[in-house]
């Protein structure tokens, strides 16, 4: 590729990413509208059905979330009776977020997901998981690199 390519958009790996995430937002959309939920409040739930009660501290950071876009999605959450917030026991400053009951039923009719975004893609379960492998890379490596830029 000679220098005057590099700029062009379609030889831009952040626009590929930037749109195949547009496209996957907008089968969500479609699929999401049947369980009530956004995309955003699908992955808050994805890691509550997986982990059970967190607090909202840990729950942003698996989610890669400030608590300022955090609050708001598990404050609607919780309005749809899905979740409910407790101040932690132990230590008043946390917040605990945890299932309700109408929460934890919610899974099961979320199965269907992943089955109907796998099939949306094409790609079969092993190739699915070599691209996850190889975003995770990605991520793993800009991190890095933002934080090396950091601290120049």
């Amino acid at each position: 590729m000679t220098e005057p390519e590099w700029l062009r958009l379609d030889r831009q790996i952040c626009f590929s990413l930037h749109a195949a995430s547009r496209a996957f937002n907008g089968v969500y959309r479609v699929l999401l509208r049947d369980l009530g939920l956004t995309y955003p409040q699908y992955l808050v739930m994805l890691v509550l059905w997986e982990q059970g009660e967190l607090p909202v501290k840990k729950l942003g950071e698996q989610l890669r979330l400030d608590s300022g876009t955090l609050s708001p999605l598990v404050k609607r959450l919780e309005a749809a009776g899905l979740v409910r917030r407790e101040r932690s026991a132990e230590d008043e400053r946390s917040v605990l977020v945890r299932l309700t009951g109408e929460g934890a039923a919610l899974r099961e009719r979320a199965l269907e997901v992943p089955r109907r975004i796998m099939s949306a893609t094409g790609f079969d379960l092993s190739e699915i998981g070599e691209l996850r492998e190889r975003l995770d890379r990605l991520t793993a490596a800009l991190d890095e690199a933002a934080r090396t830029e950091a601290a120049r």
